[in-house]
């Protein structure tokens, strides 16, 4: 059994995505950021970086006390090898995914989630940073246009976590600026992942979360989340 912490966020989408693909047991256990509960000290013993999503497996491998692990890309990493799913054991296949899988999560995420800051959430426009991480986002978009030509999913034939990453931030593309039409492979691969089964199940989940807020009307969401 899989005990998620979690919040409707793209970087929570990637485990609901994961999980929902493999029919891997779990729970989902709901961290409010919006109300600070990332912060609570039950919750800091599992991810010391005050960030979700976060996991418990109640049944890990090696059969001893249950494992935490934090940061989504560890989390997918970790659930892939416990299933055998969506990574590939050969050398090069497994290289391939990993490389994309921290592309996403030291680039693609990080920069999208700036843009989405600067655009939407900051008490004051600044054109400067606006325009930088549109810029970026416009960028990136294009680095994963140009990988995807010719491949259906991005390490190649078989879909993988490095696609279950990166897919939950391309969905709020319009808040960011873009136009997947300015990116037809990507906008195939989007089209592709957003057909399967476990993907429309994940994001009815997401739906199911009571005490979502509006980041640009909420105070107390803003003080949580922004440090104010």
């Amino acid at each position: 059994m899989i005990e998620l912490y979690y919040w409707p966020t793209p970087n929570g989408h990637k485990i609901t995505l994961f999980l929902e693909e493999t029919g891997l047991p779990y729970t989902i256990k709901p961290v409010n950021i919006g109300k600070g509960e990332q912060f609570e000290p039950a919750f800091l013993k599992i991810s010391p970086n005050n960030r979700m999503p976060a996991i418990v497996d109640t049944k890990p491998a090696d059969g001893g006390e249950p494992v935490s692990v934090f940061e989504s890309g560890a989390i997918l990493q970790y659930l892939a090898e416990k299933t055998g799913r969506f990574l590939p054991t050969d050398l090069r296949g497994r290289a391939t995914v990993m490389e994309w899988l921290f592309w996403q999560v030291g680039g693609l995420g990080p920069m999208l989630g700036q843009n989405h800051h600067f655009n939407r959430y900051a008490p004051e426009k600044i054109p400067y940073a606006i325009d930088r991480y549109v810029r970026e986002t416009r960028r990136l978009y294009g680095v994963l246009d140009k990988r995807l030509e010719g491949r259906d999913f991005i390490a190649g034939g078989e879909y993988s976590i490095a696609d279950m990453a990166a897919y939950p931030w391309i969905v709020p593309y319009e808040n960011q600026g873009m136009r997947l039409a300015d990116f037809p492979q990507l906008k195939q691969w989007f089209e592709r992942i957003g057909a399967r089964e476990a993907t429309r199940r994940a994001y009815a989940i997401a739906d199911t979360i009571e005490g979502r807020t509006d980041l640009r009307t909420d105070e107390e969401a803003r003080r949580h989340l922004f440090g104010r």
